[in-house]
């Protein structure tokens, strides 16, 4: 029998200051209604100062250990998807393997933006497969009210601070991740980017967006990528208890859905209340449908997601 990688217990982290459209209203000029009509949200958790990504990565962490009954001593793999490491190095995952108490294994970050936990899943479901470690903790940990420009009101209402985690294990049976597809094309890198940053520009950058641009290639990116990882299944989008999709904005949720002929209905929903979260917008709803009674074992989900480069993929998972 194949040997699949299960999800043995998933976690969240947001932190404790909520912003509201209204607040923004006081900021910036938008309004309320205009956020709301354009993207669904209504309101973001912002991290107060002091606070780092590895904070709310391992609070993440230690809540899909909990669930899944193990310690930092179970796992051998650590992932965290990222692009607001605590610092330019060492790995943000490094951090979080020491003040988790893991002390083997491996532990590193990997950027793909909004599409990094999908990315970072697909990498462990590899490694485990192939033997070379047993468990895996794959987060999803983000800060982008630091990249935000907040005198931009076209970007500084999109975003939110969280993160999310599961801990997934090499085992046989028919649960498991049954197919993944990745994909990237830098030719559209300038359409979602941050201007700087801690790399060779020496710079410090924030968020630029054409969101436009942006919208009209999600969908078609998203749809395709969906209908790819159901074919090499053997399912189709009708077979769907669930999808988990990256919470960038209502409007594009509601085009993908539409475009595979879905309900939204089965459709799980964070960003009104978190916003786009990048990197941690999946795990987030995961961990969110699994805590509330939704995801069930057993279920068929389908989970996707684009960011900046492009990068966007999806994986096909039975919980």
């Amino acid at each position: 029998m194949a040997l699949r990688s299960v999800i043995l217990g998933t976690g969240s982290a947001l932190p404790p200051t909520v912003v509201t459209n209204a607040e923004l209203e006081q900021r910036l000029d938008t309004s309320s209604t205009w956020i709301v009509e354009r993207t669904g949200i209504r309101e973001r958790r912002i991290a107060g100062p002091g606070v780092k990504t590895s904070d709310l990565a391992v609070e993440a962490a230690m809540g899909a250990l909990s669930a899944a009954g193990l310690t930092g001593a179970d796992i051998d793999l650590v992932i965290v998807a990222t692009a607001t490491p605590d610092e330019t190095f060492p790995a943000t995952a490094t951090r979080v393997q020491a003040q988790l108490g893991i002390t083997r294994g491996a532990a590193f970050d990997l950027a793909a933006v909004c599409s990094g936990f999908i990315y970072a899943l697909t990498v462990a479901d590899s490694l485990l497969k192939a033997g070379q470690f047993q468990r895996a903790l794959v987060i999803g940990a983000e800060l982008f009210s630091h990249l935000v420009d907040w005198e931009d009101r076209t970007t500084a209402v999109l975003f939110g601070d969280g993160a999310g985690a599961v801990v997934i294990e090499g085992r046989e049976g028919d649960r498991g991740l049954l197919s993944a597809r990745l994909h990237a094309d830098g030719r559209h890198g300038d359409l979602l980017f941050v201007d700087g940053g801690p790399g060779s520009t020496g710079t410090v950058g924030k968020l630029r967006m054409k969101g436009r641009e942006v919208f009209r290639h999600a969908v078609q990116n998203l749809a395709s990528v969906t209908e790819e990882v159901l074919d090499d299944a053997g399912y189709s989008a009708a077979d769907l208890d669930w999808v988990i999709p990256h919470q960038a904005n209502a409007r594009i949720l509601e085009a993908t859905a539409k475009k595979l002929g879905l309900p939204m209905d089965r459709v799980v929903v964070t960003v009104d209340s978190q916003a786009n979260t990048s990197a941690a917008s999946v795990p987030l709803a995961l961990d969110t449908a699994v805590r509330d009674g939704r995801v069930k074992p057993g279920d068929l989900c389908l989970l996707e997601a684009m960011g900046g480069g492009f990068t966007w993929g999806a994986v096909l998972l039975r919980f």
